[in-house]
């Protein structure tokens, strides 16, 4: 799939596009194809790089104390970015890495910077982005706290329909901070069922 019509979905899914700034996004822009483990961003790295998902998965994940903790999932039509070495200048805290073969646009801080500067669309394309992994970030907050165990995983496979076809359990557990066996239990309970 070349750039313009990966810049034609993000154009129907976020914010419509002049032909201008498409142009602009697409030539500042590089298409990656990623097989199943390959890293995105190593903690400790430099990233100002983000990444939208035309096809696979991602996830973001911290190494704390040798134990693997993900804090984030990215499927189709998702952008993900290592954002507080995106946003801040400084080296990141986790890792990003791909969870199956991946079709992704890469584009840097600058390009998005000065397309949003030049063009309202493309600015109301990045607020658009950020709204939406506000709210997802709010709505995982609520569920960390609020919610059983049980509620967490509904609301996993409420957001994720396909995501344990896709992703292994241990990284879904970790996710909804769980342990593998409380996941394995739920799961079975809901195959009684």
């Amino acid at each position: 799939m070349d750039k313009e019509k990966i810049i034609s979905i993000i154009n129907e899914k976020y914010a419509p596009l002049n032909d201008e700034c498409k142009l602009k996004f697409a030539r500042n822009s590089k298409v990656l194809t990623l097989k199943k483990g390959d890293v995105l961003v190593k903690e400790g790295q430099n990233s100002d790089k983000a990444f939208f998902i035309v096809k696979g998965s991602a996830r973001a994940y911290y190494l704390k104390d040798g134990k693997d903790i993900t804090d984030w999932f990215a499927f189709e039509n998702d952008f993900i970015c290592a954002i507080n070495s995106f946003f801040q200048k400084i080296p990141s805290p986790h890792y990003i890495e791909v969870l199956e073969e991946t079709l992704l646009l890469e584009t840097s801080r600058d390009n998005i910077m000065k397309l949003s500067n030049e063009y309202h669309a493309f600015e109301k394309l990045t607020n658009k982005v950020a709204t939406k992994t506000m709210l997802k970030l709010q709505a995982r907050i609520v569920s960390m706290q609020f919610q059983s165990a049980e509620q967490k995983y509904q609301n996993i496979l409420l957001a994720y329909p396909q995501i344990t076809q896709r992703v292994p359990l241990t990284h879904i557990a970790s996710f909804i901070g769980i342990t593998l066996e409380t996941l394995s239990r739920i799961r079975k309970l809901h195959s009684r069922i």
